[in-house]
């Protein structure tokens, strides 16, 4: 452990293996050897008689080898089987090419019988032969756009050919040309057009047609020469051409193209225009997928108008899969389009001609040089559960990708090597794969098989002493003849006395065995689930297939599933393995996790409650700490308040604090009264963690002016005589209140009041009544 203290801070930033990594047994279900070494690499079972004490579990001879010898196994008796690995051929590297076939990958076979989990790793070594034969198939567009490089390119041959003497003496070149599919909308179909699709001035116009091998490989200049000057431009509608289609049929028409079997492939694509890939065939109504298989005759592609375009991923695996390595000579305006099919063909260049293709020489020459210097190794398809991780040992090593591994700027008959590691996760019969370096035929064949079993000197006797001579011994634990179980075959099926032994076999007193196994013996023995897998657990409480997903994948596919819950590989973290281990993301500005208020979980901070994403740095529906921290600040700041006697171990841990003159007082400041009614004025900082602040309080309290004694009695003396005025006036308003009720009362009386009518008995009426006749009433 001291060893690995000095190199505490590289492995915070990610570099493993610096220390012994922690060997750990996941255990899962376990009733032999055989499921013990199962369960994982460092799982080692022990053998010893006796080891399990009376009613354990056979379980408990499984663990770690450090965990059993430190219970008491010896180490004679622990069962682990090992990583073999075989080298079946291995060629000496060959010198300079010599017309035999040369060894330039070694070894050749190797066998491996890996423990699932463990690694194991071996060299690889390699050295490209001096002069190795090269054959470069020259593919040119033939469309109308062409014409001044076709010119070029016909008075080409010396010069390409010198220029590969310059590498090798066994040099070959091919030719062939394309345009596109002779269909609306890429091609004019009208009739006329189909024969001289050219400008109609330019005489020199050959018939439409979507690729033409024009010259198997052939070590003679004038062969080249000849064939060559006999090519005229053609042409079609739409600026993408078929150059797809032409590479897929030069590349698996090998016999017709005439690749050697020994030699350095090279196909050099010249245009000055993009490319159809899959899909577009849609437009002409084509919808058959290219089949990737070569349809030749006559030298012409036959079904052109009846496959679609070969996908980018199609011609890759072809690519690969016959060692040809393509170079793309194309005019500037369509250097991007082809930089990025340059990523998705591996070992493949891309080289800018000049207007009329006069360079095309040097950059074949400069492409050549940049692709040999290249050496890149990788595998094919994998079996599933397998990893393959590559190193490279040279001086110009590449990024690690994993998948392949890179050696740059690499000399002619240099040698160099790369380290590879092989881990398998799962058992697996008898697989193989190929390991090889792009582009070069050499390959190394990986036969795989796994070693999952334990092998165990176990004695002959099926009546051995240790089983009661009921049974026999495998693997330190017994197997019991017919009616007898236990531990130690102790007891026979027909025992009448069960109860003390059943209520051993249920968990608080629950339903026995979790009802997902049996009783025998006083041990639960369990059932098997739906899939065929085990229960588990000393009272079959436990199953390992109801974890938590993620991708549709039990633990993500990056844990193993025990007891219902996923236990990570290494480097992946989350309740289902979903995430790979990293605190990046939970990072904050001053480099502290989570602001120590919570959890990195999945590189994201699972905060403490209240705090808030994505660095818990702020808390909702917290208490005020202005108010929460008053007390402590009232104390630190000026002896004073209920912290006051033990104010150090109150609030010393959780505050660290400075006094301050600054003025004016910042809005943000906390403004708060205390205990002596003084307003003190003060700034809180949380500091990393909960409860972890920084204050800063100003010396100068704000407390309130002594009471003014004159002031306290002239005051009195108003407010007596103000509220006697206010009772005099009360008393006022009340009496007269009283008056106007009664008044009012006196109203209604009198007009309630009724007055009689009756005859004056001392009125007489008058005897004797005179009008005037000359009266007219006026």
């Amino acid at each position: 452990m001291e060893l690995c203290l000095p190199f505490l801070l590289l492995l915070l930033m990610g570099i493993n293996g610096l220390c012994q990594q922690e060997e750990v047994c996941s255990k899962s279900v376990i009733n032999s050897c055989r499921d013990c070494i199962r369960s994982g690499p460092y799982c080692v079972w022990c053998k010893q008689l006796n080891f399990t004490k009376a009613g354990e579990q056979e379980a408990a001879r499984c663990d770690t080898r450090a965990q059993l010898i430190e219970r008491g196994c010896k180490l004679d008796e622990i069962i682990s089987p090992k990583n073999n690995l075989t080298i079946v051929k291995e060629d000496s590297l060959s010198p300079p090419f010599n017309q035999q076939e040369p060894v330039q990958l070694s070894p050749q076979k190797i066998s491996l019988k890996l423990r699932p989990g463990l690694s194991t790793t071996f060299n690889v070594s390699f050295k490209r032969s001096q002069g190795y034969p090269v054959d470069l198939y020259y593919l040119m567009d033939l469309s109308y756009s062409m014409k001044d490089d076709l010119e070029n390119v016909k008075e080409l041959g010396q010069d390409l050919f010198a220029a590969l003497k310059k590498f090798t003496e066994h040099a070959q070149i091919g030719f062939g040309a394309f345009v596109d599919k002779t269909v609306l909308p890429y091609t004019n179909t009208n009739e006329k057009k189909l024969q001289k699709p050219c400008d109609e001035n330019y005489q020199q116009c050959q018939a439409a047609f979507g690729y033409r091998h024009v010259l198997s490989m052939t070590p003679t200049e004038e062969k080249f020469k000849k064939k060559v000057t006999e090519q005229s431009i053609s042409g079609n509608l739409d600026s993408p051409e078929g150059s797809l289609d032409a590479m897929m049929q030069a590349a698996v028409c090998g016999d017709k193209i005439g690749w050697r079997n020994s030699s350095t492939r090279l196909i050099v694509l010249t245009t000055d225009a993009g490319f159809h890939m899959a899909g577009d065939g849609k437009l002409a109504g084509i919808l058959e997928p290219n089949d990737e298989h070569c349809h030749m005759e006559n030298n012409l592609y036959t079904k052109s108008t009846e496959m679609d375009y070969p996908s980018v991923g199609q011609l890759a695996v072809q690519l690969t899969k016959n060692n040809i390595q393509p170079i793309f000579a194309v005019t500037q305006n369509v250097e991007m389009v082809y930089k990025q099919l340059q990523q998705m063909i591996p070992n493949s260049e891309v080289g800018v001609l000049s207007k009329n293709s006069d360079n095309v020489v040097k950059l074949i020459q400069d492409a050549y040089q940049n692709l040999s210097s290249k050496v890149i190794l990788t595998h094919d398809n994998l079996p599933d559960n397998v990893r393959v991780v590559y190193t490279p040992k040279c001086d110009h090593a590449g990024p690690a990708m994993g998948s392949e591994g890179v050696c740059d700027k690499v000399g002619a008959g240099e040698m160099i090597s790369f380290e590879v590691t092989v881990t398998v996760d799962s058992c697996m019969e008898n697989k193989s794969f190929t390991i090889r370096p792009l582009g070069i035929k050499d390959t190394l064949t990986v036969t795989l098989s796994t070693n999952c079993e334990c092998e165990c000197e176990d004695p002959k006797s099926s009546n051995h002493p240790h089983c009661k001579g009921k049974g026999r011994v495998s693997c330190g634990i017994c197997s019991c003849s017919g009616g007898f179980v236990g531990q130690f075959c102790e007891c026979s099926i027909g025992d009448k006395d069960e109860h003390s032994l059943r209520a051993s076999c249920r968990r608080h007193n629950g339903t026995e065995c979790e009802g997902q196994g049996d009783c025998v013996c006083g041990r639960c023995q369990c059932h098997t689930t739906e899939s065929g897998s085990s229960y588990h657990g000393d009272f079959c409480e436990c199953d390992d297939e109801h974890c938590e997903k993620s991708h549709n994948k039990l633990c993500g596919g990056n844990g193993k599933c025990n007891c219902g819950k996923c236990e990570c590989f290494q480097g992946y973290e989350g309740s289902a393995c979903q995430c790979r281990t990293s605190i990046e993301g939970c990072r904050t500005p001053n480099s502290t996790v989570c602001y120590g208020r919570g959890t990195c979980t999945c590189n994201q901070c699972e905060c403490n409650e209240g705090y808030q994403r994505p660095w818990c740095h702020e808390c909702l529906g917290c208490p005020d700490p202005c108010q929460t921290k008053l007390n402590c600040i009232e104390c630190l700041g000026f002896d004073s308040g209920p912290f006051k006697k033990n104010c150090s171990a109150a609030c010393s841990k959780s505050i660290y604090h400075e006094m301050v003159d600054q003025l004016p007082i910042p809005s943000k400041w906390c403004k708060q009264k205390d205990t002596e009614g003084c307003w003190i004025n003060f700034k809180l900082d949380q500091l990393v963690g909960e409860d972890n602040y920084k204050a800063e309080i100003l010396k100068q309290r704000d407390c309130p002016e002594p009471p003014s004694v004159t002031a306290i009695i002239g005051g009195s003396i108003a407010s007596v005589a103000v509220i006697g005025i206010l009772l005099l006036m009360l008393i006022k308003l009340l009496i007269y209140m009283k008056d106007l009720k009664a008044f009012r009362e006196f109203e209604n009386e009198k007009k309630r009041s009724k007055w009689a009518e009756a005859d004056n008995p001392l009125f007489q009426n008058a005897t004797t009544t005179v009008e005037n006749p000359t009266f007219t009433g006026e």
